[in-house]
């Protein structure tokens, strides 16, 4: 166990921002899932397939989003998205629930950084008349229409509602 530990620490010290370029620490992760690739162990052979799922969104954008960091710390103690949400597993996707609620979730996420203090009543006052954008209404009735026509049972509602519509039309 102890061999994989250090392994494991080895891809993770790759994933992790410090002194080395993004291209370096690419190069390392992908000489790294060569290596677990080559060796006759089927734990390594495991530990590459799954860094070379993870490659394509690991290293996005050449590096050129370096800056950006998570507060993870925020984001555990608040319904904020997630790190995960924001790229699943190293996959390209953005998540569901960025997609519906993003035009309002997202500036919430960084509202820290130009208010460091707590939030008192006062701060939050002016935007108790708020309402959801257009878009963010749009996509949650999207998904609604959406899941009802993956579903046995409901489809035969919506396309008796659709059809309905077309008639009146």
């Amino acid at each position: 166990m102890r061999a994989y530990v250090k392994d494991i620490e080895k891809v993770a010290a790759t994933l992790r921002l410090g002194e080395e370029s993004c291209a370096d620490r690419k190069e390392k992760f992908e000489s790294l899932s060569e290596q677990f690739k080559r060796s006759e162990d089927p734990i390594h052979h495991h530990m590459a397939q799954v860094m070379i799922s993870f490659l394509a969104g690991l290293f996005v954008g050449e590096c050129t989003f370096e800056e950006i960091k998570d507060n993870l710390d925020l984001e555990r103690w608040f319904r904020l998205p997630k790190s995960h949400e924001r790229r699943i597993h190293g996959h390209r996707h953005a998540g569901i629930r960025i997609v519906i609620e993003g035009p309002t979730l997202i500036p919430a996420l960084d509202a820290h950084q130009q208010h460091p203090e707590p939030f008192t009543v006062d701060d939050l006052l002016p935007y108790r008349t708020t309402q959801e954008p257009s878009c963010q209404q749009q996509a949650r009735n999207r998904r609604k229409v959406m899941r009802k026509a993956r579903s046995k049972k409901k489809r035969p509602l919506l396309l008796a509602g659709l059809e309905r519509r077309y008639r009146e039309t």
